[in-house]
């Protein structure tokens, strides 16, 4: 049987109430990916949907025990409870979609299952590269509607209004300009970072606003651990690039 171009497959049927949707897919420092992974893991997130797509690479990932998988996006749900004070929707996954065409796509589709589920917020998480390193991220914002701004100010969230108007590429922000469509309200959260490495620390400063807004309970020391070993990374780099500063042009060896 042909596969569609985009395919949402159910592994759960669960009964949420005023669902809140947060994405976290690859993309700058994937700090919205992190994130999203560390709110499944900590909130033991249960699985919802497997979304499958014409327009992720075509590669199969190879497991430890020699079998093959098709490269997914998965769709997690959390009951309000101890650890949430609402329901979630969870997006995370291997790849967004690699043409205009494919990511409206996957949002429309991805929309309409939430609909399904009564969802009416939705939160996207990214990273805002700005081309150095960043000991303490700011969270900037882009929201749907005025109201969702002036709540997201009182979490934190910066909204630079002094600054030109810029544009959010991929799925953070297809799914604000779909969903406003739709008559959704949220916003997209950006944590700032380098762009140059996986970034646990910005993915951490986003969460932290999550929580404040969702009333959510997040053990941190896991990207904290993360967090160290990209620093040591990072430090390694930057003593790569002094040793190579110093260098004088006779101790550059070249093969003709």
């Amino acid at each position: 049987m042909p596969m569609p171009m985009v395919d949402i497959v159910t592994k759960g049927k669960p009964k949420l109430d005023d669902p809140v949707f947060i994405e976290g897919l690859p993309g700058v420092g994937n700090v919205g990916k992190l994130a999203v992974e560390h709110l499944n893991d900590e909130l033991t997130a249960k699985p919802l949907a497997e979304v499958y797509c014409k327009d992720f690479p075509p590669q199969v990932f190879i497991d430890p025990d020699g079998t093959v998988k098709l490269v997914k996006n998965d769709i997690r749900y959390v009951k309000k409870g101890t650890k949430s004070g609402r329901d979630l929707i969870l997006l995370t996954g291997d790849y967004q979609g690699l043409t205009s065409a494919g990511q409206y796509d996957l949002v429309t589709d991805v929309l309409d299952l939430l609909e399904t589920h009564g969802c009416k917020e939705l939160y996207t998480l990214g990273g805002y590269g700005l081309g150095r390193m960043v000991t303490e991220p700011a969270v900037l914002g882009a929201a749907i509607d005025k109201k969702s701004v002036t709540r997201m100010k009182k979490h934190g969230v910066e909204f630079r209004e002094d600054e030109p108007g810029g544009g959010i590429v991929g799925a953070s922000g297809l799914f604000l300009g779909l969903g406003k469509v739709r008559g959704m309200t949220g916003a997209c959260l950006m944590g700032e970072t380098s762009g140059y490495l996986v970034d646990p620390t910005s993915a951490q400063a986003v969460l932290r606003v999550l929580e404040s807004l969702l009333s959510l309970k997040i053990d941190y020391s896991r990207l904290d651990d993360k967090a160290r070993d990209m620093d040591k990374i990072a430090q390694q780099l930057k003593e790569m690039e002094r040793k190579a500063s110093e260098r004088s042009p006779d101790d550059l060896r070249y093969i003709g």
